[in-house]
């Protein structure tokens, strides 16, 4: 497995590379069969260390985890229970859809934009409604089943997931309820 590991403002030592190598590998290696490659950065919050870690499977899945501690041993620790206790939870489904799928997850880029919030009262008319543009970036949209965009979901931690179904190539959405249960949008024509 390949690993990428920094600090955003801080310095990162040779030990603690290390120790995050052996403690993420032995995590991620117990629970799925072939990892590819993972992203572990440390930042500072305050008087906190923050710890972000994000695992991609070789299924095309993306497992991520983040935690905050006041040493940065403790933050990595942290995460990387947390990254533990989602890939446990997960682990028959990952090992299950890796056995049925040949390839990895195909994906198909997208425009992603950021809009800028309205910082005005609620009393006071817009002078436009054309939303202002913050950022214009790209990004991949996977090609998954509906159980499987529900499981990347739930394993980025994310409130929305926009995804390719499988079974009929048409987009679709997955979010998460304010109720906690899971909708799906299926916006297919009726036959």
């Amino acid at each position: 497995m390949l690993y990428q590991i920094s600090g955003k403002q801080i310095d990162i030592g040779d030990a603690l590379k290390t120790h995050v190598e052996d403690g993420l590998g032995a995590v991620v290696n117990k629970y799925a069969e072939r990892p590819t490659d993972a992203n572990v950065v440390f930042s500072r919050d305050a008087h906190e260390y923050v710890c972000e870690a994000t695992v991609h499977l070789s299924t095309g899945l993306t497992a991520q985890a983040k935690a905050h501690a006041t040493e940065i041993y403790a933050s990595f620790e942290k995460c990387c229970d947390k990254m533990e206790k989602q890939l446990r939870r997960y682990k028959r489904r990952l090992k299950n859809h890796h056995r049925e799928r040949s390839a990895p997850v195909e994906s198909f880029g997208a425009s992603t934009y950021i809009l800028a919030s309205s910082e005005e009262p609620e009393e006071s008319e817009p002078e436009s409604l054309q939303p202002i543009i913050v950022a214009e970036m790209e990004t991949k949209v996977p090609s998954l089943s509906v159980g499987e965009a529900v499981m990347q979901m739930e394993l980025a931690g994310a409130p929305v997931l926009v995804f390719r179904n499988e079974g009929h190539n048409g987009v679709n959405v997955v979010y998460r309820r304010d109720d906690g249960n899971i909708g799906w949008i299926d916006p297919r024509k009726a036959d």
